[in-house]
């Protein structure tokens, strides 16, 4: 049977580096919870159904072995994948995140959290460590050294931050509400691009708001698309307490519908996933 134009597509986009992510995802979607190896074959079908290329996904395979992600054991002609303890708690730790991420509201006290870092332009490297580090914890930047947070509570991770890049002699941070002086709404949008994120929430909506998988087999996939999508956005959304974001503000649709497809899709998918567990169990 001939591939649809879509999917030919799909393949020759597919590279080794979104193969990881790929592979990434389906790991934690379905070797972490079962804490079992993983056939190489279980892989390479998987990723087969995500429009990935056999060399690719070894590729994916050998990198992520390579990062201490992944483990290899030969049995006779066959090969298994193992968590590493580092991978685990890796995966562990992305699953908390995107299944948490905005699942309550905040209860903002006003308070910001403001941090100022002198690092030479020289020291890019530094910088961009910095910069991942803070992004992650949800800072954003409106002016070169200034970060700020709405969220007070982080005054202890920041602290890990700046101490372990060795940056406490370069920082200052403080605690406080405005001070009434500006405008507090320009403050937000220098600090984050919430239009552009704001967009990416409703592209999520209209991709999979009225997606329906009608097998098991499209659950598999549909699963692994949404999940794949879904967790780049605690890297992107600072989680805002509502007081600062606009009342039509799509990221809490978008989750409602992240979770609703997900546990709709959930029975299927893994059925998908232990089918092709026990097919690579059984070739010889």
């Amino acid at each position: 049977m001939s591939e649809s134009p879509s999917a030919l597509t799909r393949r020759r986009e597919v590279g080794s580096a979104s193969a990881r992510s790929l592979l990434l995802t389906i790991l934690g979607e379905f070797a972490l919870p079962r804490s079992e190896p993983v056939w190489t074959a279980t892989v390479l079908d998987a990723l087969s159904r995500l429009g990935v290329e056999q060399r690719a996904a070894r590729q994916a395979l050998a990198r992520t072995s390579a990062e201490d992600l992944l483990a290899s054991e030969r049995h006779g002609r066959r090969t298994a994948w193992s968590l590493t303890p580092r991978g685990a708690e890796l995966l562990a730790e992305g699953t908390t995140r995107i299944y948490g991420f905005l699942r309550s509201s905040h209860v903002w006290d006003s308070r910001w959290l403001v941090l100022t870092v002198s690092i030479p332009e020289s020291q890019r490297r530094l910088r961009h460590r910095l910069r991942t580090r803070l992004t992650w914890l949800g800072m954003g930047s409106p002016y070169s050294g200034l970060w700020v947070s709405p969220d007070a509570e982080k005054v202890a991770e920041v602290d890990e931050v700046i101490t372990e890049l060795g940056l406490g002699d370069q920082s200052v941070a403080w605690v406080g509400p405005t001070a009434g002086i500006g405008n507090e709404s320009l403050l937000v949008d220098a600090a984050w691009d919430l239009a552009g994120l704001a967009e990416r929430y409703r592209v999520f909506l209209a991709t999979f708001s009225d997606r329906r998988a009608d097998s098991a087999d499209e659950a598999f996939t549909a699963q692994v698309e949404l999940v794949q999508e879904w967790r780049r956005f605690p890297f992107l959304d600072p989680d805002l307490p509502r007081e600062l974001l606009d009342d039509d503000w799509p990221g809490r649709a978008a989750a409602d519908v992240f979770h609703a497809r997900h546990a709709a899709w959930h029975a299927g998918a893994q059925e998908v996933w232990a089918r092709l567990q026990a097919e690579a169990s059984d070739r010889i």
